[in-house]
């Protein structure tokens, strides 16, 4: 990924200036080793009436497969090819927001001992970025940068110019441009927001983001109209630590408000903790936990596959369920099983423990004898990530060959997209989605699934009901019929 920051120059105050501000000579270009690649800082353009730095973000896959390998860290598997061959992308836009905040680090601050007052005082900037991933489209880009004192131009970036039809891609090619911002204002706004539109992380999140995100928000953030979008994506939709985070933030917006101190204000506010208090709907991803929890604790599984089960969250709550004796997550990712296993905290967790949970990997598309035998499976937002040719093998391995008592699977409901503000038209609302359906079209899978394999099906809803678009997700829980394994076992007989 490449970015690049302009500045004119002024009289007395040329614009090559730049290079003190962010501590890179214009006459040089270097090289920064990361444990993710290498970044390079050159400048394009160097003269006292403008000034162009560059950051060119060169990413060496295999060394960001070997960064979060899996090797001692709770016990999470390696596997000889599958760390470098998945269908997993890496996060671009965070791996350059942690490049600038390293390579830059100085200027993030706003400390320039060269030039003291030129840190201080606002530039005439011009920030370049020729592909940027926006989930949400341009118009989010706008929302996110306008109200900073930024003018945007976010032009989207068409899929192939040679076939129009075809749409355009989820990048967008940005140019920001502002005279009333700091250096370290911008660069601190390009740290957060970057990730933020990408809408994904390269590393696992953990408390200590929380912190991160207040620093570099300082003086915007609590203000900002889209602040609860911003602190929700930069925390990889971790209500516990979004939470903490928009609590600390509206501290600082009263205290701002009446020119206190955030400890009087934290002080002074009651605690209201009684029946009347608001409390915030269950995020959907919550919600859906608690729906297959249900179904499964309904018809009675002790044995369960969590299959595709990323970074762990349904495995962690099954485990806090006595009456489960037995989880295993499957995923065909290395790395998500890595963070499953820090989730889980396998390296720190009692023997008996231990000996409920293992953590597999391997791919739905193949039969595999370790899946067999157990009292139900979950594929939660699983198919919708395939390509719908390879739904077959995928049903085989699970409904065929594997044969659950139970199998539960969600999946998106494509009609509840119009009710999502940020999600464009025609659009659907993961970037790795290979097709999203219709209610009707999941419920004719799933009943053509279960007459092919002796399977019962039941349909539920998840989530907020809408009389016109239905629920956000749609859930079928498949009960296998005993008088099919019955003739199956005649038939072997």
């Amino acid at each position: 990924m490449l970015v690049t920051i302009s500045t004119t120059g002024a009289p007395g105050s040329p614009a090559t200036d730049l290079g003190y501000l962010l501590h890179k000579h214009p006459d040089k270009a270097q090289a920064f080793s990361t444990s993710y690649g290498t970044a390079h800082v050159f400048y394009p353009e160097a003269d006292a009436e403008r000034c162009t730095a560059a950051l060119l973000l060169e990413i060496d896959t295999v060394a960001l497969v070997r960064r979060g390998k899996g090797k001692g860290r709770g016990g999470a598997p390696d596997a000889a090819l599958a760390q470098y061959v998945n269908d997993r992308p890496y996060a671009a836009s965070s791996l350059l927001a942690v490049a600038l905040s390293n390579v830059f680090s100085s200027a993030l601050r706003g400390v320039c001992a060269a030039r003291p007052e030129r840190a201080t005082t606002p530039l005439p900037l011009r920030v370049g970025i020729p592909a940027l991933p926006a989930r949400g489209g341009a118009g989010l880009v706008r929302r996110l940068f306008e109200p900073l004192g930024w003018s945007v131009t976010a032009d989207p970036v068409p899929l192939d110019t040679t076939f129009p039809e075809w749409g355009d891609s989820r990048y967008v090619r940005l140019v920001l441009e502002s005279r009333t911002l700091t250096l370290a204002e911008a660069l601190r706004h390009l740290y957060v927001l970057l990730p933020v539109l990408d809408d994904a992380k390269h590393y696992w999140v953990s408390a200590d983001e929380v912190d991160k995100l207040l620093r570099a928000g300082e003086g915007w953030l609590a203000g900002h109209p889209e602040q609860e979008l911003i602190t929700s994506r930069y925390l990889s939709r971790r209500w516990s630590l979004t939470r903490q985070a928009r609590e600390r933030l509206e501290l600082v917006r009263l205290a701002e408000a009446d020119d206190s101190e955030v400890e009087d204000i934290d002080n002074a506010v009651a605690q209201d903790t009684g029946a009347e208090a608001e409390e915030k709907p269950a995020p959907l991803a919550v919600r859906r936990r608690e729906a297959i929890l249900a179904a499964l604790r309904e018809r009675g599984a002790a044995r369960v596959l969590d299959l595709g089960c990323g970074q762990g969250q349904l495995v962690q709550e099954l485990l806090k369920d006595a009456r489960f004796t037995e989880v295993v997550g499957v995923d065909v990712s290395v790395r998500a099983l890595s963070i499953a296993a820090r989730r889980l905290g396998l390296d720190r967790m009692g023997e008996r423990q231990a000996s409920r949970v293992r953590l597999v990997q391997g791919s739905l598309a193949y039969t595999d004898n370790r899946l067999k035998g157990y009292d139900a499976a979950v594929l939660s937002e699983v198919i919708e990530h395939l390509d719908l040719p390879r739904l077959p093998a995928l049903e085989y391995a699970v409904f065929g060959h594997a044969r659950p008592g139970t199998v539960v699977v969600t999946t998106p409901n494509v009609e509840y997209n119009v009710r999502w503000e940020t999600l464009p038209a025609g659009r659907v609302r993961h970037g790795d989605h290979r097709f999203e359906w219709t209610r009707e079209e999941f419920r004719a899978w799933a009943e053509a699934v279960a007459g092919r394999h002796g399977y019962d099906v039941a349909f539920t809803p998840v989530g907020p009901g809408d009389p016109a678009v239905g629920p956000p997700t749609q859930m079928a829980v498949f009960t296998r019929t005993t008088a099919t394994d019955e003739k199956k076992e005649a038939k072997a007989a």
